[in-house]
C-alpha cells in the first residue's frame, strides 16, 4: 500500500505575522514518537513494544472525523496542538481498539492500556472495581476502528511481527503491571518531545546539556582531593575518609541493591555520592537519583552536591524550589529527569512509581540504568512497605537499577527477617561497609553520646518538670513527637528558647536553624524545642539532648544531632524520657513500644547494631500489615475480570494524608507575594515563591480556622492567612489551643 504521509495532520501552528507553518504531519509524528519510544524502551529490552505503541499511540487522529474537528477547531484560526483544548474530542482509545483486533485482547494488553491512557491517564482495566465510563473495556466495547486510516493497521501488522510473545513478565504478577507502566512512561515522553521539537523547537533545544557521569566523577575527584587537604586529622575526619575509601572500592561491585550503614557524622552524604558515581561509571548508567524524606535535607543535600559538582549540574525536583532558582534545562529536566544528577523527595519518587497521570509517569524510564540512593531508608512510610519493596526488587532484577539504602539506623528489609511477619522482604542486600564485625566497629568508633533510659520506662515527667531540667542548660535541644507538645513544652521554657515545628513555613524554619547554628557556633546559650522535623540530616551539633520515647531509630536520629563532631572528649548526653500525656494509637504507638519492650530487656549499648536488628524485627512483627491499601493484588491481572487498577492504586498510594490542607501565611517579607496572588491570580513562577510559605493543616483546624475568618479563599482553592496577627515570628501558625487535641496533630 502507498502511503500519502501528507495526508493527516497532527499539529498545527502560527509562525509570526499570523502565517501558517507547514504542518506537523500524523506519519512523521507517528514515526517520530514510535522512534523515540523504542530507543527509550530498549534500556529495559522492549524496544520493539515501544515501537508498535508509538506508531499506533495516535491512530485515532487519522479518520476524516478527527481531521475535520482539528481544521475546524484550530483551524488554521488559532495556534494549538489540540491536546488539552477545552471541548476536544477522544482520539486515544482507536490505536488501542486497533491493536487489539490485530494481536488479539490478550497479547494487545500492555498495548492497549498504553495508548487508551496516553492523554488522560492509565486507566483501571474493568468497570467493576467502580472505575466507571474511563474503564478501558468499556471504552473498547463501545468504539469501532472502522474509519482509521489503514496505514496505522498496514504498519502495526508489519511491527508486531517482532513482538516477543508470549510476556517476558507472568501477567498474574506485579512485574507485568511494572512492565505496562515503564513502557507508559517511554510512549507519554516520547510524544511530549516529538511534539515540542514541532511546537516550541527552541523549548526543545535547551534540553540536556549536561556533564556525563564520567566529567562529574571527575569533578567529585577533584573535590575529594582539596577536602582531604584542608580537613584537620581528627579521628572523625579519619573514620569518614575510610568510609569514603571503603564505597569507591564497593562501587566495583555487580549492580544490585545495596545497604549503606553509617552512624550519623560518618560522612554518609559525600560517600554515597562517591560510591553512586564511582558505580556508574563502572557500570555505563546514565545517571544518579536521591530519594530523601524531609525537603530541609533535599535541600541541604543539593546544596553539598552543586558545591562539589557545579550549580547547574544538579535538578532538585521538589515543590518548594523557586524558578528563580532553575535555568531553562533544570526546569525541563524536572519534567522527565533527563539530567545526570536528581535530588528529589520520597513523595516524588514513590508516588511516581505507582502514578497513572502521564506527567507524573513520564520520568519512569528515565529510572532504568541509574544508581538511586534512597537517604534514611528507614523512613519508607511502613504501610506501603510490601509494594515498594516488590517495586524496588523489579527494578533491580530488569531495569539495571542499582539501590542504596543508606542510614544510621539500618531497617531489616531482607526477607529472612522473620517469619512471623508479612513483609515481602528483598532478596539479597550488601553491605558496603562490609561484613557485621566491620560494621559494629565502626559503630563503636563513632560513638559520641551517653544514653541515659528511665529507670522506669512507665514512669513520665511532667512538662514543667522537664523544663525545669532544660533550662539548667546552657545549649540543648528537646524532641517531642507532637506539635502540642512542643508548644506546650516551650511555653515553660525561658525567653528566647527556640521552636521548631510543621506548623511554622519552611522560610521560617530556615531561618530559626541557621540562627541555631549561629549560635551553636559563638558557643552562645541556645536551647531548642522541636517535632521530629528537625532529626534526620539536619547539620547541628549540641552538647545535650533530650527525646521524648520513641522508635529506637528516632532515638538514634536525636542523638545524631548530639557531640556531631566529637568534640566532647567523654561524649555527649542524650537523655530519654516518658512524657505525661500517651501517646495515641497507631505507628508511632508501636515503635514507641517496641523500644521499650527491647529495653527492658538488655544491658546492650541502646544505638548499637545489634539493637537495630532487634527492633526492627519486633516492630515489623507488631505492625504486620505492610500493603494497607491491598494494591498488591490491584496490580495483578485479576482472574476475574482480566483487569490491572492502574487509576485506583495511583489515588490510593499516597504518602501524605490528603486530610491536609494549605494555607499562605504572612512571614518576613512576603506581603508583595501575597498581594501579587491577590490582584493577578496564581502562576507558576509565583505559586513556587510562596511554597516556602505554606503551613499544612488537618482538616479540623482548617474548618475552624475558615469560621473564624482566620484565612481566606483568594481564589479557588488557595487559602490566605487573613492577618499577619495569626502568624507568630517565635511558634508559627496561631490557632486555638483546643484544636490541638488531636491524634492528627501528631508529626
Amino acid at each position: 500500500m502507498e502511503i500519502d504521509e501528507g495526508k493527516y495532520i497532527a499539529h498545527v501552528r502560527k509562525k509570526e505575522h499570523d502565517q501558517w507553518d507547514e504542518p506537523h504531519y500524523l506519519y512523521n509524528h507517528s514515526a517520530g514518537t514510535a522512534m523515540k519510544a523504542e530507543m527509550f524502551a530498549e534500556k529495559f529490552k522492549s524496544g520493539s513494544w515501544a515501537k508498535v505503541i508509538g506508531w499506533g499511540h495516535d491512530a485515532g487522529k487519522g479518520r476524516e472525523f478527527w481531521q475535520e474537528y482539528l481544521k475546524t477547531k484550530s483551524g488554521y484560526l488559532e495556534d494549538a496542538s489540540m491536546e488539552n483544548k477545552a471541548g476536544r474530542i477522544t482520539h486515544a482509545i482507536y490505536g488501542a481498539l486497533l491493536a487489539q483486533e490485530i494481536l488479539g485482547k490478550d497479547a494487545a494488553t500492555p498495548i492497549t492500556y498504553c495508548i487508551a491512557g496516553h492523554h488522560a491517564g492509565l486507566p483501571d482495566g474493568s468497570t467493576g472495581n467502580g472505575a466507571g465510563l474511563g474503564a478501558l473495556d468499556y471504552q473498547l466495547s463501545n468504539n469501532t476502528t472502522k474509519d482509521v486510516a489503514e496505514m496505522f493497521t498496514e504498519q502495526i501488522k508489519v511491527l508486531a511481527k517482532d513482538l516477543d510473545v508470549p510476556f517476558k513478565f507472568s501477567r498474574d504478577s506485579i512485574s507485568f503491571s511494572l512492565w505496562i507502566r515503564m513502557l507508559y512512561s517511554c510512549l507519554v515522553d516520547a510524544d511530549y518531545l516529538d511534539t515540542e521539537s514541532y511546537m516550541t523547537p527552541e523549548r526543545n533545544a535547551e534540553r540536556g546539556k549536561y556533564c556525563s557521569i564520567t566529567e562529574l566523577l571527575c569533578r567529585y575527584n577533584d573535590f575529594n582531593v582539596m577536602m582531604m587537604e584542608k580537613s584537620k586529622d581528627t579521628q572523625v575526619n579519619c573514620i569518614r575518609r575510610e568510609v569514603n575509601k571503603k564505597c569507591i572500592k564497593m562501587a566495583e561491585q555487580a549492580q544490585g541493591i545495596f545497604s549503606l550503614s553509617v552512624p550519623t557524622g560518618g560522612g554518609k552524604t559525600l560517600s554515597s555520592l562517591a560510591f553512586a558515581l564511582n558505580h556508574a561509571v563502572k557500570h555505563n548508567l546514565d545517571r544518579v537519583i536521591y530519594v530523601i524524606p524531609y525537603m530541609s535535607i533535599v535541600e541541604q543535600t543539593a546544596d553539598v552536591f552543586r558545591n562539589v559538582l557545579g550549580d547547574d549540574q544538579v535538578v532538585e525536583h521538589h515543590s518548594n524550589v523557586a524558578d528563580d532558582n532553575y535555568t531553562d534545562k533544570m526546569r525541563l529536566a524536572t519534567e522527565n529527569w533527563d539530567a545526570p544528577v536528581i535530588v528529589t523527595t520520597s513523595v516524588q519518587f514513590f508516588e511516581s512509581l505507582f502514578a497513572a497521570k502521564p506527567a507524573k509517569s513520564r520520568k519512569l524510564h528515565n529510572i532504568t540504568k541509574s544508581v538511586v540512593v534512597i537517604d534514611e531508608a528507614q523512613l519508607i512510610p511502613v504501610e506501603f512497605l510490601n509494594p515498594i519493596l516488590s517495586t524496588i526488587q523489579d527494578l533491580t532484577e530488569h531495569y539495571g537499577v542499582t539501590f542504596v539504602l543508606s542510614t544510621a539506623t539500618q531497617p531489616s528489609f531482607s526477607k529472612k527477617i522473620s517469619s512471623k511477619t508479612t513483609l515481602s522482604g528483598l532478596k539479597q542486600i550488601t553491605e558496603i561497609m562490609g561484613e557485621q564485625d566491620e560494621v559494629k566497629s565502626l559503630y563503636n568508633s563513632l560513638k559520641r553520646v551517653n544514653v541515659k533510659i528511665p529507670k522506669e520506662l512507665s514512669t513520665p515527667i511532667s512538662w514543667e518538670d522537664l523544663a525545669v531540667e532544660l533550662s539548667k542548660n546552657k545549649q540543648v535541644l528537646c524532641v517531642v513527637s507532637t506539635r502540642n507538645a512542643c508548644r506546650q513544652l516551650h511555653g515553660l521554657m525561658p525567653e528566647g528558647t527556640y521552636h521548631l515545628s510543621a506548623l511554622m513555613c519552611g522560610q521560617h524554619r530556615s531561618d530559626i536553624i541557621r540562627e541555631i547554628k549561629t549560635k551553636l557556633a559563638k558557643d552562645e546559650p541556645v536551647r531548642v524545642i522541636s517535632t521530629n522535623l528537625i532529626e534526620a540530616g539536619v547539620d547541628l551539633s549540641f552538647p545535650v539532648v533530650y527525646r521524648e520515647i520513641a522508635g529506637l531509630d528516632s532515638i538514634a536520629q536525636a542523638a545524631g544531632r548530639c557531640n556531631r563532631e566529637g568534640m566532647i572528649t567523654k561524649g555527649g548526653t542524650v537523655v530519654v524520657f516518658i512524657p505525661p500525656k500517651k501517646i495515641p494509637s497507631g505507628i508511632l504507638k508501636k515503635a514507641a513500644d517496641t523500644t521499650c519492650s527491647i529495653l527492658r530487656d538488655t544491658q546492650e549499648d541502646v544505638l548499637s547494631c545489634e539493637m537495630f536488628e532487634r527492633y526492627f524485627e519486633e516492630y515489623y512483627w507488631r505492625v504486620n500489615k505492610f500493603d494497607k491499601e491491598d494494591l498488591l493484588p490491584l496490580l495483578k491481572i485479576s482472574s476475574e475480570d482480566s483487569s490491572i487498577y492502574f487509576r485506583t492504586v495511583a489515588e490510593k498510594f499516597k504518602l501524605i494524608d490528603d486530610n491536609q490542607k494549605s494555607i499562605i501565611v504572612y512571614y518576613g517579607n512576603n506581603n508583595d507575594l501575597i498581594e501579587e496572588l491577590k490582584v493577578t491570580g496564581p502562576h507558576r513562577v509565583l505559586m513556587r515563591k510562596l511554597q516556602r510559605y505554606v503551613v499544612n493543616v488537618y482538616q479540623n483546624v482548617f474548618s475552624v480556622m475558615l469560621s473564624q475568618d482566620s484565612i481566606k479563599e483568594v481564589h479557588p482553592g488557595i487559602f490566605v492567612l487573613s492577618s499577619n496577627l495569626d502568624y507568630s515570628s517565635k511558634i508559627g501558625l496561631i490557632v486555638g489551643t483546643i484544636l490541638y487535641e488531636s491524634k492528627d496533630l501528631i508529626i
